[in-house]
Formats: structure tokens, sequence, C-alpha cells
């Protein structure tokens, strides 16, 4: 067992073999993907739907890889027609024209490849032939998902009628507020249990952009209200420059933006008549000087630019059954304040200090509304960050997820398997919350929180991370960041070789240090240590030379620790250190820890209770994980048996068949005691990944490779709530899953536990990120496991 030591070189054949038939493999043709049908408008068609389905499907192809493939049917009439240039769209139904329902509903039933219909409904799209429509729903054969843009409450009998033809025919219905969910119980008749509540999409932003976008934009020095949205009568933008003249009165800098193109079929049917409207009561009232119209149908990224930069949104909507707005959504995860007529959407969201309400026309109560958050900095700032937690649930990540959910349920089982796609990976918002010092601990969404400080467990973890990186891609810009966690390390270590653990913005050491015991940081730090001297044949030699001359300094005080997470972090730091410098004095030390960890696992360990302590708390997959790479390098069978116990024990406690549910931080699992749900942290998920890294790499069980994937798939929604963890657009990683929420900051620890779970994955689940080479490198590893033995 002596070779273990060398457990590089003995697998060195089986990672060829994995590497030979997966590249065989991956040459082949996938099969054919299973297809989603989606009926909605599409651009180049210029309205709300169209948007939204656009939105919809880029987040639901970004999501996931080889689980379908998404086709659209672009809805037209006689007036607008248009030219499709995206390769998805694949039918063109004409609601004009009762012949094309037909031949549509023919071509549906005939592909074979079709698994499901996903309908955008919204009663303008078929007004002009609602029985051709409510026919063609009785001719499709295939399971029908309808999306209701609008619900309309007290129903005369023809308008109940074709509604109620509708829910009837659908298999699945999706709504986008518990309002209208209500509606449809209490005013059609519809079982509940087939009512799905998905909130209209939104973007996720960085926040804290918005005095450089003004900069950016030429509003330098203006305070900024805005609308946007196609432009039509029924936005009672009026009722804002009403309201102008008192607010400018008080506030001399305001700057309204209506922002949008006037709506293309209020274009054909009455020309530009509601702007030229809106033009001349800007004169009237003597705004010219605080209105700007962009007159544009505004790119994405630029409308969020505009979004960030808007001090208050101004929704003005004329009609109190407007089920919901994504105008309204997309302003309110720019962290905008939102002031806006009661539609259902706006009461839904804005009660408990979101945002402000005003009655319909009134341009009075909405100048009041603007005045008092314009003279109420911390008022405008509660707002945004409740309107952030209530909003952040309906990115469009999460969107993908709750609409893949409810496709997969409604279409034939089996018909559609779903597989995340692994995000690209980013390190923007490890690299944007380090300063020259190191990483600072906390953030306030994803803006670093200087006053916070620093602390040596996340400086740790990040050089950690950082270097993983540098393993694998060698880009030159992440020797820096390695660099000022390595001196930040070196700061917090003492004259006689001990560690601190916080540093305030000044670099002073704080009295937290006093109250705490540091063994565990002292423990990150000898991890990183190792991690680093590992890549002695990578890394600048002078890099090496600091990291080792920190290492030797400490490493002779860890015999004195005890602490079973104390330990375990030095024998990881130990067993890197022995891949660069072979020395026996290691040895030592794992053996010594290790007979320890034994030696508690003995004393606490019964059949029914298989770990080292009474209880589990935080980083618990560290334990084993850390006597395993003891087994690893010295051969010890006892150390592996145990390693191999206790972790299957721990995964029994953790995961179930799809998903994994780390032990709470509400409350530990004591022996015997009830478990805590909810209450789940990145970093505990990670290092749950890393250990199941190990465990594989050792024993070679498919099993763990499966779990390994369902424990990442965590960050992308594979939790409880169906809740994106990792934040795509910063690179950051959010703070933690909540019961009904996650915490949207985004700190040090959550983001770069994060970042090493992500590259830890990278490995085992395909540089190309697709499922299908995942699949075929899963099988080759799985056959060549079967040649080894």
């Amino acid at each position: 067992m002596k070779t273990r030591k060398n457990s590089g070189n003995k697998f060195q054949p089986y990672n060829q073999i994995i590497e030979q038939l997966a590249a065989q493999n991956i040459t082949s043709q996938p099969e054919t993907l299973p297809e989603i049908l989606v009926i909605t408008t599409f651009p180049p068609r210029q309205c709300g739907i169209a948007t939204y389905s656009q939105d919809l499907i880029k987040a639901m192809n970004d999501h996931y890889v080889d689980s379908f493939s998404i086709k659209i049917c672009a809805l037209e009439t006689n007036k607008e027609q248009h030219t499709y240039t995206d390769p998805a769209v694949k039918y063109i139904l004409n609601t004009s024209e009762p012949e094309s329902y037909k031949k549509l509903a023919q071509a549906i039933n005939e592909d074979e490849n079709i698994k499901i219909v996903l309908m955008q409904h919204e009663f303008g799209l078929v007004h002009e032939t609602v029985e051709d429509f409510n026919r063609f729903l009785e001719d499709v054969q295939k399971p029908v998902s309808v999306v209701f843009h609008t619900v309309l409450p007290n129903p005369d009998e023809v308008f109940k009628a074709n509604v109620q033809h509708i829910l009837n025919s659908a298999d699945s219905l999706i709504v986008m507020t518990n309002n209208a969910a209500d509606i449809l119980v209490r005013d059609y008749i519809v079982d509940r249990e087939k009512i799905n509540v998905i909130a209209h999409g939104t973007h996720l932003v960085s926040h804290g952009n918005g005095p450089a976008l003004k900069e950016k934009h030429g509003f330098k020095g203006r305070t900024v209200l805005s609308t946007f949205g196609l432009l039509s009568s029924g936005k009672g933008i009026e009722t804002t420059l009403d309201a102008l003249p008192n607010i400018v009165d008080k506030n001399p800098d305001v700057l309204f933006l209506i922002i949008g193109k006037t709506h293309p079929t209020v274009v054909i049917n009455e020309g530009e008549v509601y702007r030229e409207f809106l033009t001349q009561k800007i004169e009237d009232l003597g705004l010219q000087n605080n209105v700007q119209f962009i007159n544009k149908y505004v790119a994405l990224d630029e409308l969020l630019e505009y979004l960030q930069l808007t001090d208050i949104y101004v929704f003005s909507s004329k009609d109190p059954n407007q089920a919901v707005s994504g105008t309204f959504s997309y302003a309110l995860s720019c962290g905008c304040p939102i002031v806006s007529t009661p539609i259902p959407h706006a009461v839904e969201v804005l009660a408990g200090d979101t945002g402000f309400t005003f009655d319909f026309g009134n341009s009075e109560q909405l100048a009041e509304r603007i005045n008092t958050l314009l003279f109420d900095p911390v008022l405008r700032e509660k707002m945004i960050l409740n309107g952030l937690h209530k909003i952040v649930h309906t990115a469009w990540e999460n969107s993908a997820v709750s609409h893949a959910k409810v496709l997969q349920k409604t279409a034939a089982q089996g018909a559609i398997k779903l597989e995340y796609r692994n995000p690209k990976i980013k390190l923007n918002h490890i690299k944007n919350m380090t300063t020259d010092f190191g990483m600072v601990q906390f953030a306030k969404l994803n803006v670093p929180d200087l006053a916070s400080g620093y602390t040596l467990d996340d400086n740790a973890r990040a050089m950690i991370a950082i270097c993983q990186h540098y393993k694998k891609y060698r880009e030159a810009d992440n020797l820096k960041y390695i660099k000022i966690y390595l001196d930040y390390i070196e700061y917090c270590q003492q004259p006689d070789g001990t560690f601190l653990n916080y540093t305030d913005v000044n670099k002073n050491f704080t009295d937290q240090n006093n109250n705490e015991n540091l063994e565990d940081s002292s423990g990150r730090a000898m991890w990183a240590l190792g991690y680093v001297i590992s890549l002695g044949n990578i890394l600048p030699a002078h890099m090496i030379r600091q990291a080792e001359n920190i290492f030797m300094n400490t490493l002779p005080l860890t015999k004195n620790m005890y602490s079973t997470r104390a330990m375990c972090f030095v024998i990881k730091g130990l067993y890197y250190y022995n891949r660069h410098v072979k020395d026996s004095d290691t040895l030592i030390y794992m053996k010594m820890f290790a007979d320890r960890m034994v030696q508690m696992y003995r004393h606490e360990a019964d059949e029914n209770w298989r770990w080292f302590e009474g209880y589990l708390t935080y980083a618990n997959s560290v334990l084993p994980e850390a006597l395993l790479l003891c087994y690893a390098i010295t051969g010890n069978e006892v150390y592996g048996e145990v390693a191999k116990e206790s972790f299957d024990f721990l995964l029994t406690q953790t995961f179930d068949n799809e998903s994994i549910n780390i032990i709470s931080n509400r409350s530990w699992l004591v022996r015997g005691g009830k478990r805590e749900r909810y209450g789940e942290q990145p970093i505990d998920v990670a290092y749950t990944i890393l250990a199941l890294r190990k465990f594989h790499d050792i024993y070679k069980s498919e099993e763990y490779l499966n779990k390994m994937e369902i424990a990442f798939n965590w960050f992308l929604g594979n939790n409880h709530l169906q809740h994106v963890i990792y934040n795509p657009c910063t690179g950051g990683c959010f703070d933690g899953l909540e019961e009904h929420s996650v915490n949207l900051n985004q700190g040090a620890e959550s983001t770069v536990s994060y970042a090493m779970a992500r590259l830890t994955i990278t490995k085992y689940f395909g540089n190309a990120d697709t499922v299908y080479f995942r699949r075929k490198n899963r099988a080759a590893k799985v056959a060549a496991l079967r040649i080894e033995q």
C-alpha cells in the first residue's frame, strides 16, 4: 500500500484511458433532442410578449444543455408580417387566416419530435379568429401549456366561455402573479393544482454603477426619473407630466426620461398622435429642460443601463386589470425605487416598504410620492433593498428552471430530461472584492463593503481558488492576486508563528481576534500555503519560497491543535506540501493527526452514528476527506476504512436521490436530535464537492461522481427554492439559501466557495461544458474502471 503515496502515477493509465475513450466518443453525433414549440410573437416584431419570449428562450438555452431544442412558431397578422433570421423560428401562424391554424395543428401532430407546445397567450393576439384559435387547441394532440399574460376578473358569459375553453384544453397553466391565479380559481372553473405561478422574468445586473452610468449618458448632476416601454395612450405618461411642475419646483435638477418608441401596432392604426400630444403638453408646461424622449427601440444592454442610473421609476398604466408588467419588473430588478399605479402586480410586490402606489390619473398624489422619496434618501435605499429581495427570485435564470420543470412535468413521462449547463468560469467578482491588501470580507449586494475588513479565512480560500484557476488556464493576471493573498497571510502571521484572522480597513488587527478560537483559521492558512507549494513547478520561485517559509514557521505549532477541522485543514496542507517537497516530517504530522481523528471516531461512532463527534456542524466533509488523504499518502488501511465509513454516513445525512441538503446553520444536527431545515451556505456545498472529488479519485465510484454533479447543481437551481445561488452577471455567489429567499449579498466566502467548486468539477464534467460531453466522459470513466478491474 506504500504506492498510495504516489497515487498520481498509479492512476495515470486510468486517466489516459478516460481521455482516449472520451475523445473517441465525443466525435459521435448526439441524439435528436426533444422539441419544445413556443407559439408567440417574436423579434423582429416589437412587442412586450416578443421580448418576454426571447428572454425566456435564451435563459432556458443558457441554463440547460442537451435537454431540449426550443423551436418557435411566430404569430403574425395580415397587417404585421416580418422576416425572421433566427433559425429557431420553425413555423409562422397568421392569426388573421383561419386556414393557418389548421395547417399548424397538422404540422405539430405529424412531428414526432415535438413533445410539448408552450402557448404565450394574450387576448389581443388572436382577437380576429377566436373560434379558430379554440378549435386549434382542440386539434393539437400534443401536451399544451398556456401562459396567461392577462387574466381578467368578473367576466361576462361570452368571455368566460372563451377563457374556459382554453383552461379546459390546456394540460398546464402558467400565470405571473398569485392574484392572477386567485382570479382563475374564483371566477373560472379550474383546478388550482393545474396552475403554476412563475413571475415575469428579470435580468440580474451589477449594482452600484449609477453615478458612472449617469456620466456616460450625459446625465451627470441630474436626478433621473424614468419610464419605459413601447408608447401608447394606455401608458398614462401625461399623469407624470402633470405632476412634474410640482416636483421640479422643489427639485430643479430632475430629468424625466421617456424611454421607448411608439408601439408598431399603434403607429399602424393611429400614427404618432400620442407622442405629439405628450410633446405639446411638455411645451405647455414649460418642461423642455426636464423631459427627454429616448425615441427608439432600446437594446437590452442600453435599457438596463438607463434603469440602473434611474433614481425613481414611474409606472403610470391606466389599466386596472393589467396583471403584470415587464417594464415594472425590470426596473425593480435594477434597483429602482418604484412609484406605480395600483395594478395587481404592483400591489402584490410593493407591499411592505418596497415602493409607493398612487391612484390612477392622480398627478397630485404622484408628485407627493416622488417628492417624499427625493427628500428621504434613507427611505429610498430601504425601498431599493426591499425591492431587490422581493424581485431576485424572478431572475430569468430562475424563470428558466421553473418553466423547464413545468414543461418536463406536463410532457409525456420521460420525454424531457433536464441537464444543467456549467456556467462559464468568471473571476470578476473575486477580483473586484480584492484590494492591494487583500480580499474584502463582505459585500452589500455585489459592492465590496470595505468597512467589513479582511480575514485570513477568506484570503486563504481565495488563494486556493486563484491557484486552481492558474493551474488550469495559466492566466498571468492571476499571479498578481496570488501574491496579494500570500502577502496577506504573511501579514497575519505573528512573530511566534501563530496567525491572527481579522484586520480592519486600515490594516489593524481587531479585537475580534481576542474573542475567537483561531485554530481553524490557522488550519485554513496551512491548507492554502500547502496548495501554493504544490504548484512549485508553475508558480514563480519567490512565491514558493515565501509560502514555504510561512508554512514551516507555523508547522511545529500545529502539534498542539485538537480542533477536528483545524487538524484536517492542516492535513490538507501537508498533503499538498508533500506533492512538491518530499519530507518525512510531514508524514509524522499527518499520522499524528490521523491517529487523533481515528481515536475520536472510535470514541463517538456507533452502528447508527458513524462520525467523529456527537454532532454535525459546518465543513463536515473536510474530516473524512482529510483522513482519506492520509490513507492516500501512508497506505494505512484503517485511515481509509474510517474515511469511507464516515463519508458515506455523511452523504446519507446530506443527499437524497435528486439533491443535496447540507446541515443547516440555524442549528447543528446533534446525534438523536431533530434536523433543522433551511439555512444552507455555499461553503459547505463546495467542501462537499472537494471531498467527493477525492473519494472518486481513490475509489472510482460513479456514485461519488453523480453526487458531485448533484451538489454542484445546487448552485444552479437544484435546491428547495429552485433558485440560482451563483450570479452569472457579476461572477459572484449569493451568501446563503434560506427558507423563502436567498441572501443577495455576494461576500468573499460564498463567491470563493463557488469558484472552488466550479473549478473542481471542470475536470470531471468536461471542458466543453456540455452534458453530451459529460455523458461520454462519464461513460469513458466507467469503461476505464471496468478495464482496470
